[in-house]
């Protein structure tokens, strides 16, 4: 079963230096038919203005994955990782037993758009912990390319739950395709271009919880980017 979730369904708030787009419940926005989906918790879609970002804020018990689309994003924590994450990097901030950050946008000339996305841990009051790894565009190019995974496998980050996260570059026409094994679920969210799921149409900003489907096969429509979570 496959079930659609569309951009304009989203949770969107304006707050002029901030543009935000919530596929889930976050902040001010609550719906109690989209709470996550499984241990995926949040999905945000960022735009933030050159030169603005979040101040230093605290987190807790989640494991907190960010994936830039364009521009730079800056980041300094209470762990003293300081960081610049452009396109193809991803970075992992496990928040365990508490962490405090700030995220700005690096540049004072260019927009940064980013996926923020948190996972729910296997466990709580871990040792907070950062990685940030590259993933060049040739390895996501017509494929999904893991990107993270609880035991780093291929060179992902590592996150503290049973989850496997891959992102892939597809022009119109390419195909790529992912495995699940029994009882395992998945959600796929286009951050850019459009796809062919399954034979459903997806086009940027739309994501799909796929329960009960042994194979996920993808092909480009419009040129773009997807984010695939295999989640038990």
């Amino acid at each position: 079963m496959i079930t659609i979730r569309p951009a304009d369904a989203r949770g969107h708030f304006d707050h002029g230096w901030l543009d935000t787009r919530h596929t889930f419940s976050f902040a001010d926005y609550h719906d109690p038919q989209h709470m996550g989906f499984r241990a995926l918790r949040v999905i945000n879609e960022d735009r933030v203005r050159p030169g603005e970002g979040f101040g230093t804020h605290g987190h807790r018990d989640m494991e907190i994955l960010t994936y830039v689309l364009e521009g730079r994003l800056a980041h300094r924590d209470s762990m003293g990782t300081g960081s610049t994450i452009g396109p193809g990097e991803v970075q992992r901030m496990s928040a365990g037993t508490g962490v405090l950050h700030s995220e700005f946008n690096a540049s004072d000339a260019e927009p940064v758009h980013f996926l923020q996305i948190w996972i729910l841990p296997e466990r709580y009051g871990t040792r907070p912990g950062y990685e940030q790894r590259r993933f060049p565009e040739e390895e996501r190019r017509g494929t999904l390319r893991l990107v993270a995974s609880r035991d780093g496998a291929q060179g992902s980050v590592t996150i503290h739950q049973d989850v496997r996260v891959y992102a892939g570059i597809l022009g119109a026409g390419e195909r790529a395709t992912l495995d699940l094994s029994d009882g395992r679920h998945a959600w796929v969210q286009v951050a850019s271009g459009g796809v062919h799921l399954n034979g459903h149409a997806l086009a940027a900003g739309d994501g799909a919880a796929i329960t009960g489907e042994r194979r996920l096969e993808l092909e480009g429509v419009e040129p773009g980017e997807v984010v695939v979570f295999d989640l038990a």
